[in-house]
């Protein structure tokens, strides 16, 4: 018994081993990566959380119409390395986003820079 246990638990180590990709984490495929997209808007909120920030934002269409727009970003200890804090971003706050847009063309990206009204820069880089 205690032999069939060991070989079960070499068997399930390997695997793991072996086939690492499979537990990999692909957050970019959703998205149109070769375009960007810059928008002017309100922030709603922003959730300075694991395993990704998310900046929700508001921006009028050409109608007048507000459309309610998330950006996902940086996981927080790369987002602090960067330059972020957990208040960078308040409700009310005007910005400007550029991101690259959802493929299936729902208000959704992935965040590669704020531009804040004072002009300072939020981006997903760590300075140099």
């Amino acid at each position: 018994m205690t032999r069939n246990l060991g070989a079960w638990v070499a068997l399930c180590v390997g695997l793991l081993m072996v086939c690492p990709s499979t537990f990999a984490h692909h957050g970019t495929s959703a998205y149109d990566m070769k375009k960007t997209t810059t928008l002017k808007g309100t922030i709603a909120r922003f959730d300075f959380m694991n395993p990704h920030s998310l900046v929700y934002f508001d921006v009028k269409d050409d109608r007048g119409n507000v459309v309610h727009w998330v950006c996902e970003s940086l996981p927080p200890g790369r987002a602090i390395r960067a330059g972020w804090k957990h208040d960078s971003l308040k409700p009310g706050d005007q910005v400007t986003v550029t991101f690259n847009p959802a493929k299936n063309g729902s208000p959704v990206g992935f965040l590669q820079k704020i531009v804040l009204a004072d002009g300072k820069e939020l981006t997903i880089k760590a300075p140099e």
